[in-house]
C-alpha cells in the first residue's frame, strides 16, 4: 500500500539530514530514505561514515569521529519528527503528481511512497583505485579529501594519485603540511590546466612518478607505503609514504534520476534559484549537485536551503490551491 508524505528526502548524509531537521521543524513530517549498506562501501550516513576524525566541522573544538557526527545529525532530525526507512529507492516517477518513489521492486504497479516535495541528497562517491589495502586503510592514511585530512600529515611524506586539476590542487594544498608530496600518474603528461601544471612542477616539495600506477597500499593499522608499478616495463617498487590521497575524480549518485532531472555532462544535478531543479517541487542539495566544495559543512548548508525552498514552495502551492 502506498504511503503519502509531504516531504521525502532521499539520502542521509549531512545534506539530507540537515534538510530533514529543517523540514521537521517546519512540521512537514519528513521521511528519509537513508539507503542501505552495499558491497561498494555505500551506507546510510554518507561518506562521513567512512571518516575517522573530523576536525573542520564548526562546534567541535577537539574534533569528532565521522560516524559519531552523523549519529548526532540523525538523532537531532528524529527529535523533530523525521522518520527513517533503511532502504534504497529503486525507481522514481517525477512526471506524476504527487511524485512516486519505489523501494524494492521497481516494476511494482504502485509506488511505495508518494511525495508532494522531494529533496534529493544522494551525494557522490570518490572514484577509488580498487587495489589491495585501499578499502581496509580508508580513513587510516588513505583519503579522498586533502582539505579534510591534510592536517593529520604534518611533517610526513605522502603521495597523491591523479593527473588532473583536482589532483594538483590536492597536492599543492598538502604541501602546507607534508614534508614532501609525490604525485603518481600513469601517463607521462598531466591532464591538468597549464597554470596548475606549472605551479606543481615549480613547487620544491612536489615530485612526480611518471608512467606509474599504485597496485597495493601497504600497512597494518595505518598506511606505511604503496607499491608502484611502471606502466611501461611492469617493474614494481615500494614507496614509503604515510598517506595516500586518491584524486581521480568523483561520481555523483544520479543514475536514478537520468532522463527526469537536468544534469551536467559529468552527471551532477543542475540547480538554479537556490536548490531548485528543472522539475517543480524537486530540490537537490549536497554533493549530488556540488562538484566544487564537497565539504560536510557546505553540504549541510545546502540541505538547509533545500528544506526552506521546499517549505516555501509547498506554502505557495497550497495558497494557490485555496
Amino acid at each position: 500500500m502506498t504511503e503519502h508524505r509531504q516531504v521525502v528526502v532521499v539520502g542521509s548524509g549531512p545534506a539530507g539530514l540537515t534538510a530533514s531537521i529543517y523540514a521537521g521543524r517546519a512540521q512537514l513530517s519528513p521521511l528519509v530514505v537513508e539507503g542501505e549498506p552495499s558491497s561498494t562501501g555505500d551506507q546510510p550516513g554518507g561518506q562521513l561514515m567512512l571518516t575517522t576524525e573530523v576536525e573542520n566541522f564548526p562546534g567541535f573544538v577537539e574534533g569528532i569521529m565521522g560516524p559519531e557526527l552523523m549519529q548526532a545529525f540523525r538523532e537531532q532530525a528524529a527529535r523533530f519528527g523525521t522518520d527513517y526507512v533503511t532502504a534504497k529507492v529503486s525507481r522514481v516517477d517525477l512526471a506524476s503528481r504527487p511524485f512516486g518513489l519505489w523501494v524494492g521492486d521497481p516494476g511494482a504497479a504502485e509506488p511505495t511512497y508518494t511525495a508532494e516535495a522531494l529533496i534529493v541528497a544522494t551525494g557522490a562517491k570518490a572514484l577509488m583505485l580498487g587495489v589491495p589495502g585501499e578499502e581496509r586503510l580508508l580513513g587510516y592514511g588513505v583519503s579522498t579529501c586533502a582539505t579534510c585530512d591534510g592536517f593529520f600529515f604534518r611533517g610526513k611524506e605522502i603521495a597523491v594519485v591523479g593527473g588532473g586539476d583536482t589532483a594538483l590542487e590536492e597536492a599543492l594544498f598538502l604541501t602546507r603540511f607534508a614534508d614532501s608530496v609525490t604525485i603518481i600518474h600513469r601517463r607521462g603528461e598531466l591532464r591538468a590546466s597549464k597554470v596548475m601544471q606549472q605551479r606543481a612542477l615549480d613547487h620544491q616539495k612536489i615530485t612526480f612518478r611518471w608512467h606509474s600506477s599504485v597496485v597495493e597500499v601497504q600497512g597494518d593499522t595505518t598506511v606505511s607505503g604503496v607499491r608502484v608499478r611502471d606502466t611501461r616495463t611492469g617493474d614494481e617498487e615500494d614507496l614509503a609514504v604515510a598517506g595516500l590521497f586518491v584524486a581521480i575524480g568523483h561520481q555523483p549518485n544520479t543514475d536514478l534520476f537520468k532522463g527526469q532531472l537536468a544534469m551536467e555532462d559529468t552527471g551532477y544535478l543542475v540547480t538554479t534559484d537556490g536548490t531548485r531543479t528543472n522539475v517543480e517541487g524537486v530540490f537537490a542539495c549536497g554533493d549530488v549537485q556540488d562538484h566544487r566544495y564537497r565539504q560536510a559543512i557546505t553540504a549541510a548548508g545546502s540541505g538547509c536551503m533545500a528544506a526552506i525552498d521546499a517549505e516555501r514552495w509547498l506554502e505557495e502551492r497550497h495558497a494557490g490551491a485555496a
